[in-house]
């Protein structure tokens, strides 16, 4: 059983993402009961912190639910913008990473926060395919509520779609390379001890049995795509600004 009732949020995803996990923050924006709506889902999770008796799954759904929808809560405070790092300022001022803040009954928590010192801890890699900071390069923004009863299929789904997406992940089978997000970089030591482990770790969200036993193989070389940065809205959307 989950702690928390995800239910808004599930509504609110379900009404402003589509299935590739853009959004649609201009009319969100504009709808005041949809925003409010938000807060009081915020407010929620705020209330109702999973205990340690909470099962792992509850708690899990519960912090990646969490980080996705303060991550929409501070980019709709900023639309219009066009990207989250428009908001990261590193030496002064306002950084969305760290000063966004969810209060919960044991303090008030960071998006970095919750990433780096609370989900990464809890030892499934696969929260790295879930937790969206609203850009391009990120995994899609799942269109429905993480739930404990769902959440190794749901965490499972999108890893696979991530590894599906060609701006993600590619391969060259004559050339023995695998070109992959820089996340599998930037968290290396979340998917394995080495690149060996590493590569076995994600092969089974690979797109093919071809890509698979590349990843298998120890024998291929790994490259890094560009990671996109832009703001991961609805096309239209973003043509209206």
């Amino acid at each position: 059983m989950d702690s928390i009732d995800h239910s808004s949020w599930d509504a609110l995803l379900k009404k402003y993402v589509d299935a590739k996990g853009d959004v649609n923050y201009a009319t969100w924006k504009k709808t005041a009961t949809d925003v409010k709506a938000l807060d009081a889902y915020l407010a929620t999770l705020s209330r109702g912190l999973p205990g340690k008796a909470s099962s792992r799954p509850a708690q899990l759904a519960y912090w990646v639910n969490a980080y996705n929808a303060v991550t929409v809560k501070g980019i709709l405070r900023e639309y219009p913008t066009t990207s989250i790092r428009n908001h990261t300022a590193k030496l002064w001022g306002y950084n969305i990473w760290d000063d966004l803040l969810l209060v919960t009954p044991g303090g008030q928590v960071s998006l970095n926060q919750m990433e780096h010192e609370i989900l990464r801890k809890m030892g499934d890699a696969r929260i790295h395919f879930a937790i969206v900071c609203a850009s391009k390069g990120c995994p899609r923004l799942l269109n429905q509520a993480y739930t404990a009863s769902s959440l190794d299929a749901q965490l499972t789904a999108n890893a696979k779609q991530f590894f599906s997406d060609s701006r993600r992940f590619n391969y060259d089978a004559r050339t023995g390379r695998l070109n992959v997000s820089p996340i599998l970089k930037w968290f290396a030591e979340d998917f394995g001890r080495n690149q060996a482990e590493q590569l076995r770790f994600i092969a089974p969200f690979l797109p093919d049995a071809a890509a698979q036993q590349l990843a298998t193989s120890g024998k291929a070389s790994v490259s890094y795509l560009d990671y996109d940065w832009g703001l991961n809205e609805q096309p239209r959307a973003a043509a209206r600004r």
